[in-house]
């Protein structure tokens, strides 16, 4: 059996776009860089939710206590960890106490620098603004893709029904593809509230209900979600289950849990606008929680960032593969793996993210560090007129937390054109932008609401309902990974 979701069509829109791999001259920016920002105080934030993980620790053991109060102490005093740990693990099951310090530290004081203080731009070309198709080739189909980030239930989702969505919906909903990771398990169990603490790894879980909220806007229902992820086994097989009943009951493209064995290591297909797109999945574990061996079929896991070993990309290599051999125009990989809180992805991501599109992925569109990190443009060697696309981290669309990196989330736009060039039929990349959003939680009528926000909108805005030093520490997080341009507004 072909796993394989065929969509209904919409019609589609065409952009162009000015030449790739053109470099943007340096750029002043008026704000500082994220690590040099002086602390916010109460009047600057809204006030709601707690700030960062940091700030809600339930340790039971006493002398833990003291231990976490002062190395984490230091750490601000002494500015431990502006560059990242180069020991530290990301997957659970392979992290020590020290790497547990340093996740607590920079959840709320995020790494800003690439390993060693290099140069983003001497690693990565972040002129995604720059991508256009190669002279010659006539657009005859066109596609146009919009994709955020972690979707995970927290405070005043159940009153944000068509809200949420309302001030970013064209970007997501408007586009012919809508797509996200969806990192909070569907369940008919008693929903369990997430603690980050000594008693195990945080749970994530939804109501059906909760889920509505969650999976559209106005009656246009996000096309595909994700839901490889290491959240996904929270709520053991039920939580699998009921998740892809609710995705199969609205009609949304379910991407890398499986239904059955026969499934496991195949691209999931979307066929729109005579585009035939081949998306494969795969995550980097499961924060410890161990399937049984006759269960785990049923999500897309391998060791991607292990300590132990180079990254295993075997599993995308296969449904890269498996796409192929469905004939498909373009394949994206979405992947969910890196080290949270850490705003740019370590040399060990680029070259497997590289690898990946050398092997035959077309763009990449990954998740996990719960914040956001550069949109890159890069030069296949595979074939020298094509222009992959890797959003490195879309950050957590929705989440508990108020600090200025964790609310900022992007929205990566790509615009798809099939025709011919020097003789073939080739899909190539039109288009990109990066739309920086910051989540918000007000109260209207009584209740709580989010509502996920344009930054664009806010910043410099006096009537906004957000401080100004909250908004623009929020940009300043934007333009440091994004570059400066991210708060221009694209022409057209």
């Amino acid at each position: 059996m072909t796993h394989s979701d065929t969509l209904p069509p919409r019609s589609a829109s065409g952009f162009r776009r000015p030449r790739p791999r053109a470099r943007l001259a340096p750029r002043e920016t008026t704000r500082p860089l994220p690590e040099a920002l002086p602390p916010l105080t109460v009047d600057d934030l809204p006030r709601s939710l707690p700030f960062a993980p940091k700030d809600t620790l339930q340790v039971g053991s006493p002398p833990l206590r003291l231990v976490i109060k002062t190395v984490t102490g230091l750490s601000e005093r002494f500015r431990w960890w502006r560059t990242p740990l180069t020991s530290a693990a990301t997957a659970t099951e392979e992290m020590g106490p020290l790497d547990n310090l340093y996740w607590i530290h920079k959840s709320k004081y995020p790494v800003c620098q690439m390993p060693g203080g290099a140069d983003p731009d001497s690693r990565l070309d972040r002129n995604y603004r720059g991508v256009s198709l190669p002279q010659g080739l006539v657009p005859e189909r066109t596609l146009t893709l919009g994709a955020c980030g972690d979707m995970l239930r927290s405070p005043g989702i159940d009153g944000s029904q068509d809200i949420l969505f309302e001030k970013v919906a064209d970007d997501l909903f408007g586009q012919d593809l809508a797509f996200a990771n969806f990192e909070s398990p569907v369940t008919t169990q008693p929903l369990v509230d997430e603690v980050i603490g000594d008693a195990g790894p945080p749970v994530e879980c939804c109501s059906r209900e909760q889920f509505d909220i969650f999976k559209g806007h106005r009656g246009r229902n996000f096309d595909m979600l994700h839901t490889a992820n290491n959240h996904m086994f929270d709520m053991g097989v039920e939580g699998i289950e009921s998740t892809q009943s609710a995705l199969a009951e609205e009609g949304i493209a379910n991407l890398g849990t499986l239904r059955s064995p026969a499934q496991h290591g195949r691209a999931v297909i979307v066929d729109r606008n005579d585009i035939r797109i081949g998306f494969v999945s795969d995550c980097f574990g499961l924060n410890g929680r161990v399937m049984p061996e006759d269960e785990r079929w049923r999500i897309h896991v391998s060791k991607l960032l292990s300590k132990k070993q180079p990254p295993d990309l075997s599993l995308l290599k296969r449904q890269i593969d498996d796409a192929r051999a469905q004939n498909c125009d373009f394949i994206i990989a979405s992947v969910h793996w890196g080290w949270e809180f850490e705003l740019f992805p370590r040399e060990v991501q680029i070259a497997a993210a590289h690898e990946l599109v050398e092997y035959g992925a077309d763009s990449l569109i990954c998740h996990h560090p719960h914040v956001i990190q550069p949109v890159e443009v890069y030069r296949t060697e595979r074939d020298p007129a094509r222009v992959a696309v890797i959003a490195h981290s879309l950050g957590s669309l929705t989440w508990a937390f108020m600090a200025p990196h964790i609310v900022l989330s992007t929205i990566l736009k790509l615009r798809l054109a099939k025709g011919y060039f020097e003789g073939d039929l080739v899909t190539f990349i039109a288009g990109v932008d990066a739309v920086p959003v910051f989540r918000t939680y007000v109260e209207e009528e009584g209740h709580m609401i989010t509502r996920i926000e344009k930054l664009t909108d806010h910043v410099g805005r006096q009537d906004s309902l957000f401080p100004q030093e909250y908004v623009g520490q929020i940009a300043a997080h934007a333009e440091h990974v994004l570059g400066p341009d991210c708060m221009r507004r694209p022409k057209g």
